[in-house]
């Protein structure tokens, strides 16, 4: 496995975390959607492991992941896509390459979600 660089530009793509406390409710309407609808985004494997690669990281360049999964880039790509729909990672494009990070109230979220369960 390849080891990941830091670079400094990388750090500077990441927005400050909102920490705010996330008051709505777990259940009731809209709320089965929303938990399925990030469920399905984390339901497979490869994009289980890239929100693991991202949570152990401050950000991402999409290479840099590419070089971690046995995954073709195209794939990769597609993965990430759907996390970026679901809200669980953000990207920004820094010239030719896109740093992603987790979207941290997001998965606090999910998390608050599978809880209630």
């Amino acid at each position: 496995m390849k080891a990941l660089s830091r670079q400094p530009s990388q750090e500077a793509c990441v927005p400050a975390d909102d920490d705010r406390l996330d008051l709505r409710p777990v259940e009731g309407k809209g709320v089965d959607e929303e938990l399925a609808a990030l469920a399905k985004a984390v339901a497979h494997p490869a994009r289980v492991r890239i929100v693991r690669l991202l949570l152990r990281r401050t950000s991402c360049m999409c290479g840099d992941i590419v070089d971690e999964l046995p995954l073709a880039q195209s794939t990769v790509s597609q993965h990430l896509k759907v996390l970026k729909a679901a809200g669980l990672i953000r990207g920004e494009v820094e010239g030719a390459r896109v740093c992603y990070w987790v979207a941290p109230r997001t998965v606090r979220r999910l998390k608050a979600l599978v809880a209630a369960l």
